[in-house]
C-alpha cells in the first residue's frame, strides 16, 4: 500500500492545507501549492508522465512525491532521468514511525 496517510499527515503537521483524497493530493501554505503523488515501492515512471492526475492538464510547478524509504533513492533516479519541467522533491517515510521521514531533493546540476 502506498503511504497516502503518512503523506498527509507530514504535510498537515507542516502547516499545509490539505485537499483532495486518494494518492493524490494538493497541499497549500502561504504562496505555495505542491501537487503531492504517493506511490508504493513498486510504482515505476519509466515510460510515462511523471504525474498521475487521471489526465488533467493541471500541473503545478512544485511536485512532492512520498513513497517508502527503500524506493526513494530509486525514484529520485527516474525523476531525475525523465527531467521533468516543475520542481521536485521525494519524501522517504518509515512505515513504522510517521515521525522519520527523509526529503530527497535533485542532484545539483
Amino acid at each position: 500500500m502506498p503511504p497516502a496517510e503518512e503523506a498527509r499527515s507530514i504535510f498537515s503537521r507542516l502547516g499545509y492545507d490539505v485537499s483532495g483524497d486518494g494518492q493524490e493530493f494538493v497541499a497549500e501554505r502561504k504562496w505555495r501549492t505542491v501537487q503531492v503523488t504517493v506511490l508504493d515501492a513498486d510504482s515505476n515512471l519509466r515510460g510515462r508522465r511523471a504525474v498521475t492526475d487521471g489526465g488533467e492538464a493541471r500541473e503545478y510547478p512544485l511536485r512532492c512525491f512520498v513513497t517508502w524509504k527503500e524506493a526513494a533513492g530509486d525514484l529520485r533516479g527516474q525523476l531525475t532521468a525523465a527531467d521533468p519541467s516543475y520542481e521536485w522533491a521525494v519524501i522517504g517515510v518509515d512505515g513504522d514511525d510517521r515521525d522519520d521521514y527523509d526529503v530527497v531533493l535533485p542532484e545539483a546540476r
